[in-house]
């Protein structure tokens, strides 16, 4: 076995100097072959060193708008950059320019090219894995995720090559369209029907911002939208046929990096049973009581909901529970409370530049997996010295690329946590800041504590009912 471990390390790496040379020949001799190649290719794809230097070459004057490149043109950039007499001088150039069979396959040279450069990586980062392993790490789960983070990372790289023509893209839009109705939301219900019905629900591939001074309920609200998301999921599946039928079960992964499983089981089962979390905590319950416990607990337990709650994740832990996750059991939503204690790749980087970070990761992670993507954040002190207590986006504490990531930016206000004057108990508000595409406003809710619960607040308690607008337009694109 390790003979035959040896004899595939000492193998050149996957390469194929004839497609390269041929592509680069084409390129020289077509413009139509550089327009082809380059949204296929960069420098380093190629295994040639003297090819990335002829390839960036080409690349530079193609970015500047030269119109004739060629063999002499070419040559002359690689001589401004002292590349030339590296490459082999004006002969090898010359030697390129026999290379291709047909100028018209460019594009095909080119994805041999590029799936030889993917193979090559594949194989540095399994060269890399087994590096770690010999190290023998003391964290086994550790070098597991770092280890599926490196292979996804290339899946990553690659992107999508193709282009959907427009009438392909409006057909599935209009697709869409026509599976709506008034009566049903085209995302995932929240359980709050004012909040519903400014968003339509929580879309695949958003990133939604829930965020809100310390101790004025996010946990709980996020809570709610857990229960209900996958209360709905619990349901579609049973309808489709459940298990007999195979039927899709696309859950709610929760990732807890501040709460054990434990105290969110418990604030689980208190809003699902209205149950009073603190005569619960005192172990003073009633008979009723512990029997609706019971019949949440059974309820909450056939859920497709799993919890996470080790502290200290990174972004590439949680990219590999929730790509498992997704890949083993369905995934629908995925939940993280909360944003600011994600653990930073670069811990000597600025701060503020590592929660910008950790946002574009969550919006990219919402875009490969096609799921919403739901994260808690704190706001700053500034909320408390306002006369206003109302969080603005400004508000939005260490990175203002949070605000720039998200879809959609919600801010959780509770007045009585400032002002616990009798008329103001009971009373929250959800204010919808940012909504890429769609309006913004104030949805009203009912806070009741003892339950750890949001619920809609009654028309009768709201006059005019429902939300209320501020905006009619989205962000903008």
């Amino acid at each position: 076995m390790a003979a035959s471990r040896g004899d595939i390390f000492d193998k050149l790496p996957p390469q194929n100097l004839d497609a390269e040379r041929s592509v680069l020949g084409s390129m020289l001799l077509s413009q139509d072959a550089i327009d082809e190649a380059a949204d296929l290719l960069e420098a380093r794809h190629f295994y040639s060193d003297s090819h990335q230097r002829v390839c960036s070459a080409i690349y530079r004057l193609y970015e500047n708008g030269s119109g004739g490149i060629d063999a002499v043109t070419v040559a002359e950039e690689l001589e401004r950059h002292a590349d030339l007499a590296e490459i082999g001088g004006p002969a090898y150039l010359a030697q390129l320019l026999e290379a291709p069979p047909l100028t018209a396959h460019a594009r095909y040279y080119a994805n041999i090219v590029r799936e030889k450069f993917v193979l090559r990586t594949l194989r540095e980062a399994c060269t890399q894995i087994l590096r770690d392993i010999s190290d023998e790490p003391d964290d086994a789960a550790d070098l597991l995720a770092h280890a599926e983070q490196r292979i996804f990372s290339i899946l990553e790289q690659q992107g999508d090559n193709e282009r959907m023509e427009i009438r392909e893209i409006l057909m599935a839009a209009f697709d869409g369209i026509t599976s709506r109705s008034k009566e049903s939301l085209s995302g995932l219900a929240t359980g709050f029907c004012d909040l519903d019905a400014i968003t339509t629900g929580l879309h695949p591939s958003q990133l939604v911002i829930l965020a809100a001074r310390p101790s004025i309920g996010k946990t709980a609200f996020v809570c709610n939208i857990v229960l209900a998301v996958a209360q709905n999921a619990q349901k579609r599946f049973l309808e489709a046929g459940g298990a007999k039928a195979r039927a899709p079960r696309e859950g709610v992964l929760l990732f807890s990096l501040e709460q054990s499983s434990l105290e969110l089981a418990e604030r689980l089962l208190c809003i699902k049973a209205r149950v009073d979390g603190h005569r619960l905590r005192r172990g003073e319950l009633e008979d009723d009581e512990r029997d609706r416990l019971l019949a949440a607990s059974s309820t909450v337990s056939e859920l497709p909901l799993f919890i996470d709650d080790t502290p200290g994740r990174s972004m590439a832990q949680i990219s590999a529970i929730a790509r498992r996750t997704k890949r083993r059991h369905g995934l629908g939503l995925i939940v993280l409370d909360y944003l600011q204690l994600i653990e930073p790749e670069d811990r000597k980087a600025p701060r503020e530049q590592q929660v910008a970070q950790i946002a574009r990761r969550l919006k990219f992670l919402a875009k490969e997996i096609a799921v919403p993507v739901v994260a808690l954040a704190q706001l700053n002190r500034g909320v408390d010295l306002r006369t206003d207590k109302r969080p603005k986006l400004a508000d939005l504490r260490e990175s203002g690329a949070i605000e720039q990531d998200a879809d959609l930016v919600m801010f959780l206000h509770r007045e009585d946590a400032y002002d616990p004057t009798p008329e103001n108990q009971g009373l929250a508000e959800l204010i919808v800041a940012k909504h890429r595409n769609g309006p913004t406003g104030l949805v009203p809710l009912t806070w009741i504590k003892e339950s750890m619960r949001f619920e809609n607040r009654s028309r009768l308690d709201e006059p005019e009912g429902g939300w209320i607008p501020t905006s009619h337009a989205g962000d903008g694109f």
